[in-house]
């Protein structure tokens, strides 16, 4: 029993990228998280009216926020909060009561409303104020926020698994070794498991669809064609992505070692958390990372119903993505077969 154990022990400390995730990346994650979730230096848009009380325009100037007020009446509240994207909130004052228009259910909007309801308090704590959105509703669920979320990540993480995994597999049986010895070149290689995987990854997108819209429900206000268009695209971009991980890894043990390193990271810039929150200005790191252009492409047509003026940015995002990590691969395949 001895002598197993010390064996593991030896094996473990022999396998860098065991030790690594062991010790490493759970220290990697943590200082990732209290970055991305410590103390934000956002300060919210409010926009209010020139004839808000002086009373109620001091209490607000009292918070953390940047507080605009628009000398002309602002008549719908949404349709301003559109044309003007840098404004968080509008809170107007009438005879009736108050009234607090945001954008959407989101982190960044209960952050407005928070100040809102602290300088309304301090005036009179019995005071009620109507709350509505541009984009949702006060009653949506969580699942309706955050579903594109989820939609984005489940599409890319399931392609990449399998993916790195085949292509470690491919490597360690020699079958891709034996296909290299044939006349086919690299590029048509890395081309052909790409089109291979995605017959699958058109399948996958289409089944996801399908059961989150029309079987769990999930609110979605655009086309669902450009929806399917870029979970495509986005599974492309996860096949190479698998692809290039798996230059790395010798075993499917060693491509399960690298997630904490690759994948957990671009969760967190997917859309759980409001860029603009994000201290330090690590909310730019998601411009490198494929989740984020997916993710916020899949938002702009589920939850803002845009179209592909919207969206063609992020889909060029992707388009690179697949484009350079389709170069790596190819130029990866060298170490298998000078040519």
């Amino acid at each position: 029993m001895n002598h197993l154990a010390k064996r593991v022990i030896r094996q473990t400390l022999n396998d860098k990228r065991s030790v690594m995730m062991i010790l490493i990346a759970p220290l990697l994650l943590l200082t990732l998280i209290y970055l991305l979730l410590g103390d934000t230096d956002y300060v919210p848009v409010i926009a209010i009216e020139e004839a808000t009380p002086q009373n109620l325009v001091t209490a607000l100037n009292k918070q953390d926020i940047e507080l605009i007020q628009e000398k002309q009446t602002i008549t719908s509240p949404k349709t301003y909060l559109t044309d003007n994207e840098h404004i968080d909130a509008v809170f107007l004052y009438s005879d009736n009561g108050f009234d607090m228009t945001l954008r959407e259910p989101s982190t960044k909007s209960s952050t407005a409303a928070k100040e809102i309801q602290a300088a309304l308090s301090s005036i009179n704590p019995a005071s009620k104020m109507e709350t509505s959105y541009v984009h949702g509703s006060t009653d949506q669920s969580t699942f309706d926020s955050l579903g594109y979320v989820f939609l984005s990540l489940f599409s890319f993480f399931m392609v990449f698994v399998i993916s790195a995994m085949a292509f470690v597999k491919e490597r360690s049986e020699g079958t891709l070794e034996r296909l290299l010895m044939t006349p086919i070149k690299r590029s048509e290689v890395i081309l052909g498991y790409t089109m291979g995987y995605s017959v699958f990854a058109i399948t996958q997108a289409i089944l996801i669809v399908l059961y989150t819209v029309y079987i769990l429900q999930m609110s979605s206000n655009g086309n669902i064609f450009l929806l399917l268009l870029v979970l495509l695209l986005l599974a492309t971009t996860a096949v190479l992505f698998g692809a290039t991980i798996s230059v790395f890894a010798s075993s499917a043990l060693q491509v399960v070692q690298l997630i904490p390193f690759t994948i957990i990271p671009q969760v967190f810039f997917s859309g759980l958390i409001s860029l603009d929150l994000i201290p330090y200005h690590l909310g730019n790191l998601s411009y490198i990372m494929p989740i984020f252009y997916g993710a916020s492409a899949i938002k702009e047509i589920m939850v803002y119903g845009n179209g592909f003026d919207a969206i063609w940015g992020y889909l060029s995002g992707l388009l690179v993505y697949i484009l350079v990590l389709y170069t790596i691969n190819v130029r990866a395949l060298k170490k298998f077969r000078n040519a």
